[in-house]
């Protein structure tokens, strides 16, 4: 189907261009949304005599979202999730947590303005770009991370994941080191296991032979 765009279109055209499309994506989104009309002579004809005016109005468009959403632009937004120790989430992050996220009361993000192919499923720093008009986008960042102080770290350059995995490895060292102080190999005993507990299972087993 051909469309004559009333305004600009990402990886479309611009303002004015016949271009051909889909007839689902005319149907469903262009048409519906005033981004388009159906590129028939009179529409054609409508378009040339309207050009000035809707060239006019969607800069006037563009002005008011660069003015209103400007505060956006870098900001960083965190998002609290629940996940596992290798940060994979129970979940993830959608178009509309982060719309919510990114909105205030002087600017409403809408999910469709959120550029996202794929939800967000790890913990980290997420870069996520917002387009606020045709002409207009922003650059946000998404700190997904499990607590509050996670996220901070997070903010601050630390590799939460790597942090609790090096964590996890010092203390199964230290608690090795103090085994094999107490004279025994770390895997001699089972995990918890003391070493008063091992000879009674011990005896126990000699008992019964």
């Amino acid at each position: 189907m051909q469309v004559v765009l009333l305004e600009k279109v990402e990886k479309l055209g611009a303002i004015g261009d016949v271009v051909d499309v889909k007839p689902g994506y005319a149907r469903n989104f262009l048409l519906p949304q005033e981004k388009a009309l159906r590129a028939t002579k009179a529409n054609l004809e409508r378009f040339e005599r309207e050009r000035e005016a809707l060239e006019k109005l969607n800069a006037e468009r563009a002005e008011k979202a660069r003015g209103e959403g400007a505060h956006l632009d870098g900001a960083s937004f965190v998002l609290i999730r629940q996940a596992s120790e290798t940060g994979q989430l129970y979940g993830s992050v959608s178009t509309r947590d982060i719309a919510d996220a990114a909105s205030s009361d002087s600017f409403h993000v809408t999910r469709g303005m959120v550029d996202l192919n794929d939800p967000i499923k790890t913990l980290g720093l997420h870069d996520v770009r917002l387009k606020l008009h045709a002409e207009v986008d922003v650059t946000v960042t998404i700190n997904v991370a499990r607590t509050e102080d996670e996220a901070e770290r997070q903010a601050a350059g630390e590799d939460v994941i790597q942090s609790a995995a090096d964590e996890d490895r010092a203390l199964a060292e230290a608690q090795a080191a103090e085994l094999f102080e107490a004279g025994a190999e770390p895997d001699e005993l089972a995990e918890g296991e003391t070493e008063a507990e091992a000879e009674a299972v011990e005896g126990e087993t000699e008992t019964e032979a």
